[in-house]
């Protein structure tokens, strides 16, 4: 938890260009401690942004400096009006995050990451092991192909992409029945209404393109590969009432390496940092101290 000696700045917030798009990103470190800490990248999850991740990193704030960004498409990370020649494979998103490393300077990190955007910290540590401390997976794992289930779930996911209003927003209870599928305790309703926000503003050609690249055949087929190929310190933390990505998910892919720590917080769903944030964060700190 945050304490009045962890009063933390938002430092250095702003856009950087990285292949073509201009990236927002944000440090969150304690006043006048920038540079002189490990830093750790937080990356979000499907149609959200860094505004989910910021309790998090105030509070590890007292041991590291916290990058957060918005993944290209995503938050304030818009796209721009020309066609880009990149694809939304969640690959490009790991190369992505490669080049806003070296943009930023920074030659290795801890990567601390959530659902979709786990699966992107997973690739990029894979691809780039030398560039990654410790690795953080929340609400992640392996998926089983099921041809019409993947089908279903696309043409539902390119509905709810297509047909996002503004209004919504404005309507009484919107936020809490737009998040009631993702949690089982409740959390604040400004972050409710930050996801809302989020998923609303995303652009649709990043949020329907990433619906068809995370949950895909292609998907099943390379991720179990991926985390068996994990040569950094990594865990795996899943929510036990998680629906979006079951905690069995996560427990398949932990066995596939020795490398992988799994940890499952009861009564929590896909937003484990939010709805039990002392556990999370006691796991986190566990799991950083220790290796």
């Amino acid at each position: 938890m945050i304490t009045p000696s962890q009063e933390t700045i938002t430092d250095n917030s702003g856009k950087i260009n990285v292949r073509g798009v201009d990236h927002y990103y944000e440090w969150i470190c304690q006043p006048g401690d920038k540079g002189l800490k490990p830093i750790m990248v937080f990356i979000h999850g499907w149609a959200g942004s860094t505004r989910y991740w910021r309790k998090t990193a105030q509070a590890l704030s007292d041991s590291y400096d916290c990058l957060l960004y918005d993944l290209r498409g995503f938050g304030r990370s818009k796209l721009p009006k020309s066609p880009l020649d990149l694809s939304y494979d969640l690959e490009e998103y790991a190369e992505d995050l490669r080049y806003l490393l070296e943009a930023l300077e920074i030659d290795s990190a801890y990567i601390h990451s959530h659902s979709m955007g786990a699966s992107v910290g997973t690739l990029f540590a894979a691809m780039y092991p030398e560039r990654v401390e410790k690795l953080i997976l929340t609400c992640n794992g392996i998926f089983e192909y099921d041809e019409r289930a993947f089908a279903a779930f696309h043409q539902f996911g390119g509905y709810v992409v297509k047909f996002r209003y503004r209004w919504f927003l404005k309507v009484p209870g919107a936020d809490r029945l737009f998040m009631s599928r993702f949690l089982h305790r409740p959390i604040e309703k400004l972050d409710r209404i930050a996801f809302l926000e989020d998923f609303i503003l995303a652009d649709y050609e990043a949020a329907k393109g990433t619906i068809y690249t995370s949950v895909s055949k292609k998907a099943v087929e390379i991720m179990p590969q991926k985390f068996a190929e994990l040569s950094v310190p990594t865990l795996l933390i899943s929510g036990e009432k998680d629906i979006i990505i079951p905690a069995q998910m996560g427990r398949i892919a932990a066995q596939l390496n020795e490398n992988i720590d799994y940890v499952e917080i009861a009564k929590t769903a896909h937003f484990p940092m939010l709805e039990d944030e002392i556990t999370y964060l006691d796991r986190v700190r566990q799991f950083l101290h220790s290796h």
